[in-house]
């Protein structure tokens, strides 16, 4: 959630019980139970993890603009400190259910890091009237976005850069504020846009990141991990899921022990 610190008692309060509401209710009516999704709450978001069964494109191309436009209706009517915005990383890899504190997984790791990313903070910032800002990993938008263009608006995404400098951590991702035209503002850490098309310049992406090293024991398969990536829309296969998140921490994942 956007400025949740910046929250008295109460507000906090009540932006966690509305949070869950919308997130129950935009679930719901895009055929999503949310009983079934294994969840870690961290008061301003949520660490989810989804059915194998539930696809990235119905998290994407369903749930997320659900999910705006039920935040825009929620927050109408509200003054700007009780209004509820999030930002949403999607992603996918390996995540293990088991862990002491957690869900460990260097895929949960990456897509917090995403979350977490200024520029998607100054672009929600840029759209007051903005419910989303939805960032996505490389890997996802090339095998999700760019193949369900038709409910996706693969156009509306501008690549980005995510820096974490204290934590060792560079990736590129490609960020849109749903129903925003973000390529026609200027938002700090968001380069324009400038007459190259989101399939042309995602196709630039996908040859540079062939050539760097594999630092896991995965290279050969179709997923690694700190470096992830996967090799295709192929390597999706049976059982597909996405990682991604709601607020700070949320994330849409796999089961124990399936790759993708």
């Amino acid at each position: 959630m956007e400025r949740y610190s910046r929250r008295s008692n109460l507000q906090q309060y009540e932006a966690q019980r509305y949070f869950r509401e919308l997130l129950h209710e935009a679930a719901g009516a895009v055929g999503l139970d949310r009983v079934a999704w294994t969840t870690q709450q961290a008061g301003d978001g949520e660490l989810a993890v989804v059915p194998r069964e539930v696809s990235e494109s119905r998290v994407i191309g369903r749930f997320v603009p659900e999910l705006n436009r039920r935040l825009r209706n929620h927050n109408s009517s509200r003054l700007p400190a009780a209004r509820i915005r999030l930002r949403v990383a999607v992603h996918q890899g390996l995540v293990h259910l088991d862990g002491a504190n957690g869900f460990p997984g260097n895929a949960v790791v990456f897509v917090c890091r995403l979350c977490e990313a200024e520029p998607v903070k100054k672009a929600l910032a840029t759209f007051p009237d903005a419910g989303v800002a939805l960032v996505v990993s490389t890997e996802i938008f090339r095998d999700v976005v760019t193949e369900y263009p038709e409910e996706m608006r693969p156009e509306r995404f501008v690549r980005i850069e995510v820096a974490h400098p204290d934590k060792d951590f560079r990736e590129q991702a490609w960020l849109c504020v749903v129903d925003e035209n973000l390529a026609a503002v200027a938002v700090q850490g968001v380069p324009p846009v400038s007459g190259e098309g989101a399939a042309q310049a995602e196709e630039k992406v996908v040859d540079t990141t062939e050539v760097k090293p594999a630092n896991s024991a995965t290279e050969h398969g179709g997923i690694r991990t700190g470096d992830i990536r996967v090799k295709g829309q192929n390597a999706i296969g049976p059982g597909a899921t996405a990682i991604g998140s709601v607020g700070r921490d949320a994330n849409f994942g796999t089961r124990r022990g399936n790759r993708r």
